[in-house]
């Protein structure tokens, strides 16, 4: 007898129907882009400043941009008079400076010069070197004189220490200043003149008294801070 076989349901479903897959993400992608845009930008910014780099390197070979020099060429000491019991300060001192342009390229604009003198770190006057009414336009290779007058009465607190010294210098007959000149100045190339710098003149000066007749003044070279 043979084998019964198993009973099969004779409905056709057809093949398997494989299931959607989720649309894919893909950060990477994304961020990819974010990566080579930054790139971009990255290599712009290095081109630049490799351009502005070369451009001031060339200016500056070109050009020879140097600062100005300035000398104190005289100084005259006609009254220093301190009186300890009021604090009282009477002085007259005028000085004359000497100011050179060594650019071959550059003119320099004087727009203004402000002068402050000090005696043991006091400060007993300042003087308008120049103004508006007489600034003016120096030149390639040239030199401008001004003068400074520090002339009046004023009230200075010196210290013991600092009147001793006072002392000690008016029988030396030389007396030690230190004079500041605040300059607002302007470059000009050409056509093309500069926004405002404003270098200051350190002065550390030693200058005999009138009726001091062995000893006179020595030029004195300044330092120039920008």
């Amino acid at each position: 007898m043979a084998d019964k076989q198993p009973h099969l349901n004779g409905a056709y479903y057809g093949p398997a129907i494989p299931t959607a897959e989720p649309p894919r993400y893909r950060p990477q992608r994304e961020r990819g882009c974010c990566c080579c845009l930054f790139g971009i930008l990255w290599k712009i910014l290095v081109v630049l400043i490799v351009l502005v780099g070369l451009a001031i390197l060339i200016f500056w070979l070109v050009v020879q941009p140097r600062s100005f020099k300035f000398h104190v060429t005289e100084a005259d000491l006609t009254q220093f008079e301190y009186n300890a019991n009021n604090s009282t300060l009477d002085y007259n001192m005028v000085l004359n400076f000497t100011a050179r342009n060594p650019n071959k390229k550059l003119n320099i604009y004087y727009d203004k010069v402000e002068a402050l003198a000090f005696y043991e770190d006091a400060r007993f006057s300042n003087d308008d070197v120049i103004t508006h009414m007489n600034s003016f336009r120096q030149y390639t290779k040239s030199s401008s004189p001004m003068s400074a007058v520090f002339s009046g009465q004023q009230v200075v607190t010196l210290n013991n220490e600092q009147v001793s010294q006072l002392n000690e210098h008016k029988s030396e007959g030389v007396y030690e200043f230190y004079v500041r000149l605040n300059f607002r100045i302007r470059y000009r190339l050409g056509d093309v003149i500069s926004g405002d710098f404003k270098p200051k003149a350190k002065c550390h000066i030693k200058v005999p008294s009138a009726d001091n007749a062995s000893q006179t003044f020595q030029t004195t070279k300044c330092d120039i801070d920008y």
